[in-house]
């Protein structure tokens, strides 16, 4: 499915509901402003993009999907994920628990970009824009599988 939301998300954006411990799982979600705390906090699968800010411990238990944020992030980014992809056009502030892997050209970046060319939003056009990333694995306390992309 899909969902836009033409404002400000609050918090738990497709995140788990109480006593569950799975999220999202398919689909997209576009936010065309900033979201609160804990967007995708146990996200399972799917896509959210985020046109804005995105709160403290965003990305947070993730165990697959992808969130995207053009704008800033809060504290605790990807706290214990899992697995998962987050993309940032802003340098976070990350915890020690990520392993800088350094610069790359990823190939399937433009196919995932690819797939937002429909979409009435800013990542339509960001693909060519998007293409070099300085990459982090973690949370090495959950066996660092998970990765933050960041555009150099």
């Amino acid at each position: 499915g899909y969902l836009e939301i033409s404002g400000n998300a609050g918090d738990f954006l497709g995140a788990a509901l109480p006593g569950n411990k799975m999220g999202m799982k398919g689909g997209t979600i576009l936010v065309k402003g900033n979201v609160g705390q804990r967007a995708g906090d146990h996200m399972r699968r799917g896509n959210i993009l985020i046109e804005g800010n995105a709160g403290d411990y965003c990305g947070s238990r993730m165990t697959a999907g992808t969130i995207a944020v053009m704008g800033q992030t809060g504290r605790y980014l990807g706290y214990a994920m899992r697995r998962g992809t987050l993309l940032l056009w802003n340098q976070p502030q990350l915890s020690v628990s990520f392993n800088d892997c350094g610069a790359h050209t990823l190939a399937f970046l433009p196919i995932l970009f690819a797939s937002f060319k429909t979409l009435n939003s800013k990542f339509a056009d960001v693909a060519q824009s998007f293409n070099r990333v300085q990459r982090y694995a973690g949370d090495m306390s959950e066996m660092g599988r998970g990765e933050v992309l960041v555009k150099i």
